[in-house]
């Protein structure tokens, strides 16, 4: 009876509450590393995305939710290179209370320069609204 109560009480004030150890994670394909992200509980969001495949790229996109980012280069030009970084920012996501999760799958398309085949990896972003 005793354990039940501890337990009811842990729960009681939120200390048993699976969402406030939520890991702030941001998955992509293999070759492709989330460096720095933001989702805002107003709907914007922001991914530093860093090419690590080993090919410059070109015709790049990120989507979350249907909608596309805006994506730009490091560096000035339109491919994005090894080892530089892509940033992308959002606006019209799903709104929220800041400190709660927010958990969406995201789709990354590229071509390699240079080729005709347009490659699609879907990923996943869980994090909290800041």
């Amino acid at each position: 009876l005793v354990v039940l109560i501890a337990i009811g009480a842990l729960a009681y004030f939120g200390v048993l509450n699976p969402k406030g150890i939520l890991p702030k994670s941001c998955l992509l394909a293999p070759g492709f590393n989330c460096d720095d992200f933001i989702v805002r509980s107003d709907g914007t969001a922001t991914f530093i995305i860093r090419n690590g495949i080993g090919k410059p790229l070109v015709d790049y996109l990120l989507t979350i939710e249907g909608v596309n980012g805006t994506c730009a280069i490091d560096i000035n030009g339109t491919t994005w290179k090894t080892g530089r970084q892509l940033s992308c920012s959002f606006i019209g996501l799903t709104t929220g209370t800041e400190g709660n999760s927010y958990s969406q799958d995201m789709t990354l398309w590229w071509k390699e320069e240079g080729a005709t085949i347009t490659h699609r990896e879907t990923g996943k972003v869980a994090t909290k609204y800041e």
